[in-house]
């Protein structure tokens, strides 16, 4: 089985010389398609770091990255773009919704320059509104929905390409409990349906929802747990 994403000898630093800052040390990570896996760390532990770059939003100083096959360090700045726009997934704390769009149409937005017909983005962006339970909401502005309704459509958003994996950030960092709850029932049904899952997370709840967590310190990994049978 070809896995989703695949780290070797993965190592960050900032600055060089006796002040140089070492986020990362030698990092090796591999998600297989359909896992549900979760990344815990202390403020500084590197986790922030490696979500970075797991999304293609930094480059490390040395080591390999392959994202669903293809090697991330070889590819030029407009590569990346649209390697980011069409495997990766993201869901942030804040929710980056465009505030004078509807729900319909943020969830769109990923696909505005995919050359895909409008009726065919609505279609789309409708569908993953439904996987996420919201469908009833589409024509709603962010300031007429509730926090975790803003963040099913910030998932319904990442879902929307199909991407090989779903990267969030800290996605409960701004719900309260019974966000929270309908938020993770989200990730259970997706991973059920076989979507791969990486959550950046320091709450031992959210962590609890996933098969994998894999716990960063120092810049380094210490602990990769399987709570459920493979």
């Amino acid at each position: 089985m070809k896995p989703v994403l695949q780290v070797s000898g993965l190592r960050k630093s900032y600055g060089s010389g006796d002040t140089a800052v070492h986020a990362l040390r030698g990092v090796d990570l591999t998600v297989l398609p359909g896992e549900y896996v979760a990344i815990m760390g202390a403020s500084g532990s590197g986790k922030s770091t490696l979500l970075n770059i797991l999304g293609c939003l930094d480059a490390p100083t040395s080591g390999q990255y392959r994202l669903d096959g293809f090697a991330v360090s070889d590819l030029n700045e407009s590569q990346l773009c649209l390697l980011r726009n069409r495997k990766i997934g993201f869901v942030f704390q804040s929710f980056n919704l465009l505030p004078r769009a509807t729900a319909l149409s943020n969830v769109e937005l990923p696909l505005v320059y995919s050359g895909l017909r409008r009726k065919a983005r609505r279609e789309r962006a409708l569908a993953a509104l439904e996987m996420v339970g919201l469908a009833e909401r589409a024509g709603h502005k962010p300031s007429e929905l509730s926090g975790g309704q803003q963040q099913r459509v910030a998932v319904a958003r990442a879902l929307v390409t199909g991407p090989a994996l779903v990267l969030a950030d800290e996605p409960t960092g701004n719900l309260d409990h019974h966000s929270t709850h309908d938020l993770l029932a989200v990730f259970d049904r997706l991973h059920a349906q076989g979507r791969t899952i990486v959550v950046i997370t320091h709450e031992d709840e959210v962590a609890a929802r996933a098969e994998r967590v894999v716990r960063v310190s120092d810049g380094r990994i210490v602990g990769d747990d399987r709570l459920v049978p493979a």
